[in-house]
């Protein structure tokens, strides 16, 4: 049987920083400490829909051969296409129907449409998989790289080290506004999680102990205060601990509320999307932030739309609202010119609705891109239409024409100024624009980074030669054994214990 050793120091150390992060949360990471300054960059907002939305009766046909296909396939699922639950007609900017149109519980997305804020990508996803794990299809759409899982980061944190024209230390340059760390930001070590700004602190313990307090005795500290004053060695828990208590006190400093404005919903996304608008208003120098609604896996009692009970379309209105109100709060003070959102989910459903009322896993769907900058009001991509025949190659699914990396490629380019495509997408090639973003075009570059081909050659998980972790000089030990006494003398100290 192994004894398992762990010297005093270290084990104070480390049971100091489990408490510190298991109270901020179990998907806490850390941004650099640095002061605040203005974020001139664009803001990219990835909205995650999990569970495989129904595409098909977000944007729904409304007329023609593929409507008569529509009803077919739903006889009762289908979103009518007119009347007081039908859909919401989309037309071009010049008046010209395309023959789609939005759930009626859709009504704040149709008013950004109409506006020219809202723009649509039919048939998006992973043409060279096809997967229906849920499971499968996110962790490839996480890590940027379909039909591969094996990835030691996710695409946004790719994204993020190759920005070029970073200046200076952002102080929250990344940030998923979730509980625990999405795949899309594994490996990364500038990303904060955090699911809501106003209970990001370290409150373990008993009330009294937690931090100074005012009638308490002069010289007093708390913890935080106590906690704070160890993070000064280099060891991992003490890295790991200053960059906890600075992420701590960066969000402390923010005037971050959770009170929602006026009008705002108050869902789990509108929540959610507040502490967005809050953090771009801040200038915290955020560049990326991710967040996921789940709830979107539609097997059974799916609903359409209309009075009573209907789930997928209480779901759409949820999006649509906190969408909507996200827009309009940026809109006013001036800041949706530069915040891009986009959302996808990880599959559709498919066409045909199965016998419990609602619909299973399928293939293509819509993604949604929203934003000041974008060309809005337009369809994007290639549809095939519903004719069975069509379909039949695709398993009666709706088929995948415009690969998901398409799009974030174009965004990357036109609205972030990065052309690392061979590292943030590995293996993809043959990027065209498709014009859904205002911006300046650069040429892709495919070849990855060096510092990416030198992480590629180095052994997947290098280890020290046997028994070379036991060979310890009688010198070192002592000196450890010192260190431990000095630490421990200080942590007693600190606490008036000594």
């Amino acid at each position: 049987m192994s004894n398992l050793h762990i010297d005093r120091r270290e084990f104070l150390k480390g049971a100091c920083a489990t408490a510190a992060v298991g109270a901020a949360g179990p998907g806490l990471l850390f941004s650099s400490e640095a002061e605040a300054a203005v974020n001139t960059y664009d803001t990219v907002v990835l909205v995650f829909l999990r569970g495989g939305m129904d595409g098909l009766n977000l944007v729904p046909p409304v007329s023609g051969n593929d409507r008569s296909f529509y009803e077919e396939a739903r006889p009762s699922l289908n979103i009518a296409a007119s009347g007081t639950y039908g859909a919401l007609p989309l037309t071009l900017a010049n008046g010209t129907a395309t023959g789609f149109g939005l759930h009626p519980g859709a009504a704040g997305l149709k008013g950004l449409w109409d506006a020219g804020k809202l723009a649509i990508v039919h048939s998006c996803g992973m043409p060279t998989v096809v997967t229906r794990s849920h499971f499968d299809a996110q962790l490839y759409l996480d890590l940027g790289t379909p039909g591969q899982q094996g990835g030691s980061s996710g695409w946004l944190t790719r994204a993020w080290s190759t920005q070029p024209g970073v200046t200076g230390n952002p102080v929250m340059p990344v940030v998923a506004v979730n509980s625990r760390q999405p795949a899309n930001l594994l490996g990364s070590t500038q990303a904060l999680s955090m699911p809501s700004p106003t209970d990001f602190s370290l409150d373990t313990g008993a009330w009294q102990w937690q931090r100074f307090r005012s009638g308490m005795p002069a010289g007093t500290k708390g913890i935080n205060e106590t906690l704070a004053s160890l993070w000064t060695g280099q060891t991992g828990v003490e890295v790991g601990g200053m960059r906890a208590d600075s992420a701590l006190r960066v969000i402390g400093q923010q005037a971050y509320t959770s009170t929602l404005p006026a009008g705002w919903p108050t869902t789990t996304l509108a929540r959610q999307l507040w502490t967005v608008a809050q953090s771009v208003r801040f200038n915290l120098g955020l560049r990326i932030a991710t967040l996921d609604i789940g709830g979107w896996d539609t097997h059974d009692g799916q609903g359409t739309a209309g009075s009573g009970y209907h789930f997928f379309q209480n779901k759409i209105v949820e999006l649509s609202e906190a969408l909507t109100a996200f827009y309009n709060d940026l809109n006013t003070g001036g800041e949706a010119a530069r915040v891009t959102v986009i959302v996808q989910s990880e599959f559709g459903r498919r066409v045909r609705q199965n016998g419990s009322g609602g619909t299973d896993h399928g293939y293509g769907n819509p993604m949604l891109i929203l934003g000041g900058p974008v060309n809005g009001r337009k369809f994007y991509g290639q549809w095939l239409g519903l004719d069975p025949q069509v379909l039949s190659p695709y398993f009666g699914d709706i088929p995948v024409t415009t690969d998901f990396r398409r799009v974030f490629s174009e965004l990357l380019i036109r609205r972030m100024g990065n052309n690392k495509l061979g590292t943030v997408f590995p293996g993809y090639a043959n990027y065209t624009p498709m014009g859904i973003f205002q911006g300046s075009d650069i040429a892709p570059q495919y070849v990855a980074t060096d510092d990416t081909r030198i992480m590629a050659n180095l052994p997947a998980n290098p280890q020290p030669a046997y028994g070379e972790s036991m060979r310890e000089s009688s010198r070192a030990i002592r000196a450890r054994q010192r260190d431990e006494q000095n630490w421990i003398q200080r942590l007693l100290a600190a606490l008036g214990l000594s």
